[in-house]
């Protein structure tokens, strides 16, 4: 049997790979390490992941940069350098969250649960908001991959109720982050069951799935009643969440209140049509098969 030829890296892909060797190890340097975080967070390449995590004392430094932040967090003091310091460390570990290859070790060694003291942060200044938002990136990296362990790991770590509360209190932008999230585990079987396992999970997110619902008649945000239409739509596959919400949907969602917003999104209006028949009396849940919605919709 032949061997596989070795491929050959060419001169400008081996040049790159060096500038981000040389980058990772400026980050040991307090001196070098902010320029290098940022220089870091900006690349794109499919290596990046791997050589963060198997260089030596990289996520050490990461995770340094992330718990140096938290004696800032309790009042509003942090500042514009502070935040956009650790969300260049939070890009990175978004990166690697979401390479298959070093997602399990980032699971085991409990990685996510240093960003969770971010996202309960409530303070409303920029600073504040892009701490959050770039920390459900994080997590929302883990959702993205439909890993069953990454998902497990995020339902027993309480991720979801920190999600919920963003969804009702963030910004625009961290209210479409945490409900993707959601929708991401409702998607997979175990955190579907997860949630519809007892009353209080799954009141929980009705609860925040109706307000939010009713908050759009004053506020409204197409790219946000989108999500909120699948999660209702993915919680009717559930026998017991089903019957509930024969009872709880609200009635804007029954009545036409959002037809106009819906009118040029065929998928959309599909996923409600969907709903409401799920809905009626002794219907079975109908599988929706659909195209999904284009990345950052």
């Amino acid at each position: 049997m032949s061997e596989e030829p070795i491929p050959v890296m060419s001169p400008q892909r081996q040049a790159e790979r060096e500038k981000l060797y040389q980058l990772i190890i400026e980050l040991a340097y307090p001196a070098t390490r902010e320029v290098a975080l940022l220089e870091l967070s900006k690349k794109n390449d499919p290596d990046l992941a791997p050589m963060l995590w198997n260089s030596f004392g990289t996520s050490y430094t990461l995770l340094q940069e992330v718990v140096n932040v938290y004696p800032f967090i309790s009042n509003p003091i942090l500042n514009a350098n502070q935040s956009n310091r650790v969300c260049y460390a939070l890009t990175l570990l978004q990166c690697v969250a979401a390479h298959p290859g070093t997602r399990p070790a980032f699971l085991r060694g409990q990685i996510p649960v240093y960003v969770y003291p971010f996202i309960s942060t409530t303070f409303k200044s920029k600073p504040f908001v892009q701490l959050r938002l770039n920390s459900l990136g994080v997590i929302g990296a883990l959702a993205e991959t439909d890993d069953t362990e990454a998902i497990s790991f995020l339902l027993t770590s309480e991720v979801v109720p920190l999600c919920l509360s963003n969804m009702l209190k963030g910004s625009k932008l961290t209210k479409s982050a945490a409900i993707l999230i959601l929708e991401k585990i409702l998607l997979n079987k175990t955190g579907l069951t997860y949630i519809c396992e007892t009353h209080d999970r799954f009141s929980r997110v009705a609860i925040t799935l109706g307000k939010m619902t009713i908050r759009m008649m004053k506020y409204p945000w197409f790219r946000v009643l989108k999500h909120v239409v699948r999660c209702y739509l993915l919680l009717t596959e559930n026998e017991l969440a089903r019957s509930a919400l024969r009872v709880c949907l609200p009635d804007q969602l029954r009545d036409g209140t959002f037809s106009s917003a819906m009118q040029h999104d065929t998928c959309t209006k599909q996923w409600l049509k969907t709903l409401l028949k799920n809905l009626e009396p002794r219907a079975p849940a109908v599988m929706l098969q659909v195209v999904e919605s284009p990345q950052g919709s």
